[in-house]
């Protein structure tokens, strides 16, 4: 056995489970490790300028490669900083580790400087969080660390290091001999498959519903290739977008109250069987349950026995791996019944979805929201990954967006973390430095940790923002107008000491955000009329590589446009013109324009 000092074999742990980069923040109690890093020449650390900003880029390096992120602080408030990143990985399936420093062990229960349990406050929002007691545990605490954040559902895990178990310390231990700790992954009841295909073929009007899951598990191709062969349509939830191309004769959009298209709810409402793959029935997905479950069947596939009936209960639960039992389906289905050809069921989504979209190409100035999600279609090409969090742009872009590749649009399901995309960009350009990386952004989110941009233009992380900014935050201002008669404290229109920095088409619209990112290192352009977007777009692509920095393309758009949601599938409120280009097809989906 070789001995050395126990954070130089914790980095050997991190290097031998794939790590490239970690992002973190140093501190007194966290600095061995720090000190070990510098040694390494296989991890990369970016100094990143807030803790939570750190989860995030280690967010949306782990959704874009699906290896496990790293995030690291000292103790105290580093650890709490890190608690919103970790909830929404945890809310979302994605493994990243955060790794703290904590005062000497004797010191926890001395009210010590930076003393905090962050083990008890991590707990709810991980898959495992630990305090390592000995020097020995650390890298079989590593090693678990990896395996618990990877297998089943994946998520977070936090490691917290008291400073006396780790400064100075070694330990035995040989990198030569030591190897990821493997683990056991589901594989569904073979009966319980062969059901499945039966309750489909008997089923007139079937639709398969991938989530999440199916993104984690990589099983796009098994996706597609049941679809194909059983001549199903595939209406992937918000998580799920990019499994199957949106161009796909079969993908009968996306189902839900707000990120939705008005045909994909439509067809639903007309379905008998829903097939779900590693989704969760999410409320804002539902809406009214009762509206939502119908009369129609439900089957269910998730690795997390915990899911099934949590929400839905279903005609069919399994328990597996998403992509072994779409392997097991597809088998099973070639093994039952000849591959089919299209039907009237699928002729319906073809004539559901080239008659009830939502108008798009506003020539208005201000600019209309929507004109920004057709400009953004027309320029950016497939290979373009796009990382938006929450707010009414998000919800304009998850109705209007097209995406046609997996792990090419990424967003936040549950938690929400206003300012995620702006870290999350950076991973995620790490993760895949070869493709464009363009964050679709509000004004209000980004001032939540817009400071993130000086670690991209540091370490030279090039990436685009497309800001759209009506100096609201508009998913609250939209429901205190409809629901509560009201404009409170939403604002973020401001005039300035002389007049206001940023003159908008409808007055000060508050901060100067082109300046702002200017201050930082980086690049910005400000638009207010539709034509000049595409435009201003290729400088912000162009402009981005050459510098090797962020560039932000502001878009002042219409202060009160409302964004189409309601309380049930079956009654979305569309406050907007929508484009039939034919008749109504079908009147079993009311809307009220």
């Amino acid at each position: 056995m070789t001995k050395m000092r126990v954070m130089e074999a914790a980095v050997k742990v991190m290097e031998d489970e794939g790590v490239e980069y970690v992002f973190g923040i140093p501190g007194a109690a966290i600095l061995p490790l720090f000190k070990a890093l510098e040694g390494s020449e296989k991890i990369k650390t970016l100094a990143v300028r807030h803790e939570e900003g750190g989860t995030h880029a280690a967010d949306g390096y782990a959704r874009v490669t699906g290896k496990v992120g790293i995030n690291i602080g000292t103790s105290g408030p580093a650890g709490t900083n890190m608690i919103t990143g970790l909830y929404t990985c945890m809310a979302d399936s994605i493994p990243i580790i955060c790794i703290t420093g904590q005062a000497p062990t004797h010191m926890l229960h001395q009210e010590a400087f930076q003393a905090v349990d962050i083990v008890e406050i991590a707990k709810p929002v991980t898959k495992w969080a630990v305090q390592a007691k000995e020097t020995a545990q650390i890298p079989w605490i590593f090693r678990k660390a990896f395996k618990i954040a990877r297998e089943g559902r994946p998520g977070p895990v936090l490691i917290d290091l008291p400073l006396n178990v780790t400064q100075g310390q070694e330990v035995e231990y040989d990198p030569e001999i030591d190897a990821p700790l493997s683990f056991e992954t589901p594989e569904p009841n073979p009966d319980a498959i062969r059901r499945a295909i039966e309750m489909i073929l008997e089923a007139e009007k079937p639709m398969l519903m991938p989530g999440g899951g199916v993104m984690i598990s990589e099983a796009w191709e098994e996706l597609v290739e049941l679809a194909e062969y059983l001549q199903v349509p595939v209406t992937p939830t918000y998580m799920g977008k990019g499994i199957i191309r949106e161009d796909h004769p079969l993908y009968a959009g996306i189902v839900g109250i707000q990120t939705n298209q008005r045909w994909a709810n439509a067809l639903f409402l007309e379905s008998d069987l829903v097939v779900g793959i590693g989704n969760r029935w999410a409320e804002r997905h539902t809406g009214d349950p009762e509206v939502y479950r119908g009369e129609r069947k439900f089957v269910h596939i998730d690795i997390d026995p915990f899911q099934l009936g949590r929400v839905i209960p279903p005609d069919l639960g399994i328990v597996s791996d998403a992509r072994l039992a779409l392997k097991a389906m597809c088998s099973a289905a070639e093994d039952m019944t000849e591959a089919r050809e299209p039907g009237s069921w699928v002729e319906r989504v073809d004539e559901f979805r080239s008659t009830m979209r939502r108008k798009m190409d506003f020539d208005d100035v201000p600019i209309k929201p929507q004109r920004v999600f057709k400009e953004i279609n027309e320029f950016f090409d497939e290979d373009t990954i796009f990382v938006t969090a929450i707010g009414l742009y998000q919800i304009w872009s998850g109705q209007f967006q097209e995406t046609y590749k997996p792990r090419h649009y990424l967003c936040c399901g549950q938690a929400g973390p206003l300012g995620w995309e702006v870290p999350a960009c950076i991973g995620a350009k790490l993760g895949k430095p070869d493709n464009l990386v363009v964050g679709v952004v509000g004004d209000y989110t980004f001032q939540f940790l817009e400071e993130e941009i000086a670690v991209a233009v540091q370490y030279r992380v090039p990436y685009v923002l497309v800001m759209v900014n009506n100096a609201y935050a508009s998913l609250i201002r939209q429901p205190e107008d409809k629901n509560y008669d009201m404009n409170f404290a939403v604002s973020f229109a401001y005039e300035g000491p002389e007049g206001g920095p940023v003159e908008g088409p409808e007055g000060p619209m508050g901060v100067d955000f082109v300046a702002l990112m200017e201050a930082m290192g980086a690049l910005g352009r400000r638009v207010t009329k539709p034509d000049d977007m595409k435009e201003a777009f290729r400088w912000a692509v162009e402009a981005s590589q050459e510098k090797q920095v962020p560039a932000l393309v502001e878009v002042i758009v219409e202060r009160k446009t409302d964004a189409s949601m309601g309380g049930s599938i079956d009654a979305i409120n569309e406050f907007e013109p929508v484009e039939d280009r034919a008749s109504e097809p079908s009147d079993s989906i009311p809307q009220r324009d």
